[in-house]
């Protein structure tokens, strides 16, 4: 297996993509989700309701992989995040409002009113921060 170096790395992550994010349930069995994401070299960051599934999911077991796949007009490549999550009650609808302008098309009014109703309920928007324990990454 070819891992990305440390720049083809960074390079790959800077670029918009979704990520699936895999959970335990109570009986140990995976569940995954798609889920916007933002990595600063250190630390993957998400968002997510505190009702959600996967916030419930990670209240109980942290222990999570995020995965970062390439796009199907794309050589294949990925990477991949083990470690834990941490959930954090403030920050997430931040981390929303700054992600929106980079995942969606914020000149559409539906956009503008979707970020627009996350506002109202930020306070129920938790920052989810993953800091990996192990990176593994492939190239084709």
């Amino acid at each position: 297996m070819a891992q990305m170096g440390e720049s083809e790395l960074a390079a790959f992550l800077a670029e918009t993509r979704l990520a699936v994010l895999t959970t335990l349930r109570d009986d140990g069995s995976p569940v995954a989700v798609p889920v916007w994401f933002e990595w600063d070299g250190d630390v993957a960051r998400m968002f997510s309701g505190w009702r959600a599934g996967k916030t419930h999911r990670l209240q109980r077991d942290a222990r999570a992989t995020l995965l970062v796949p390439n796009h199907v007009d794309e050589l294949e490549r990925w990477v991949a995040f083990d470690g834990e999550v941490a959930i954090r009650d403030h920050g997430g609808f931040e981390l929303a409002d700054r992600m929106a302008q980079r995942y969606w098309d914020m000149e559409r009014p539906e956009r503008r009113a979707e970020l627009e109703s996350w506002r109202k309920m930020a306070s129920h928007l938790r920052l989810l921060e993953l800091r990996p324990t192990v990176v593994r990454s492939w190239k084709g």
